[in-house]
Formats: structure tokens, C-alpha cells, sequence
């Protein structure tokens, strides 16, 4: 999976440690039989908390700034786009006891899991979903490392 990365956000992001990790996820996902994801593009956006709010209010209704949207690919050879917000994502760190870039690398496999179809509604979803979530996060922990 390739990345875009656009930052239109005050928020310095580390892009370097950004592709490794999605790359890295890539690889774990086709290994699960997400093949078709290998050679498509993912665009991630990082936002202000205000854009977020925005955009969160204009796509699901919902009138507060959230830590991450997950947009369906608007071309073939698109995975989809995922629009995060670092200020949320960094206060969802200290609730989580998760570092910054843990929370941010979390909320990476949790978009991808929505773009390849996931969803956490129901209590079965849920359990497969972060069931699933948790264990690339690990593996990707481990393989790619948080610093």
C-alpha cells in the first residue's frame, strides 16, 4: 500500500515512521488475504480539531471534533482516504496510557480496518474487528517499533 500524506494541520507529523508503519501494516493485512490492498493508494490527511468538527458534522451529524474519519476510495485504484486529528489523538494518548505516536498508530490500523470493511455497531463486529485491531497492533509494535 502506497500513502499520500497531506497535512493541513499546525502539527508536525513524522512521515518516515508513518509510511514504515503503514507499509508494515500492508504487509500483515496481505498476508491475511487482503491482497488487493498491496497495490493501492491510501491518503491520509491530518486536520485541525476545527476542520475535523466540520467535517464530522457535515458526514455523520455528529457536532464534535473526533480523532479519526475514514472516507470510502472515490477510484479504483484508491484504498480510501483517513482524515486524523493529532490534538485529539494526543488526548486520547493520556486517557489510553498509550504514547502519542502508539494512539496514532492505533487509530492507523482502526481507519484501515473501516476501509476494508469493518465496523464495530454490533457486539460481534466489535469483538472481531479489535479483536483483529489488537492483534496487528501488537504485531506492528513489535516490527516497527512507537519512537
Amino acid at each position: 500500500m502506497k500513502i499520500l500524506l497531506v497535512n493541513q494541520s499546525r502539527d508536525k507529523v513524522r512521515a518516515a515512521w508513518l509510511e514504515r508503519w503503514v507499509k508494515a501494516l500492508s504487509k500483515l493485512l496481505v498476508k491475511k488475504g487482503y491482497k488487493k490492498i498491496a497495490k493501492r493508494e491510501l491518503v491520509i490527511v491530518f486536520v485541525t480539531s476545527g476542520e475535523i468538527r466540520r467535517l464530522n458534522r457535515l458526514y455523520r451529524r455528529k457536532d464534535y471534533s473526533t480523532d479519526i474519519l475514514s472516507f470510502e476510495p472515490a477510484e479504483p485504484a484508491s484504498m480510501g482516504e483517513l482524515v486524523l486529528c493529532l490534538p485529539i489523538i494526543r488526548k486520547q494518548s493520556r486517557r489510553s496510557g498509550l504514547t502519542e505516536q502508539g494512539e496514532l498508530g492505533y487509530m492507523i490500523v482502526h481507519g484501515v480496518l473501516h476501509l476494508l470493511g469493518f465496523d464495530h455497531m454490533k457486539k460481534k463486529d466489535e469483538k472481531e474487528m479489535f479483536g483483529l485491531q489488537d492483534a496487528l497492533y501488537s504485531a506492528l509494535s513489535k516490527s516497527v517499533g512507537l519512537t
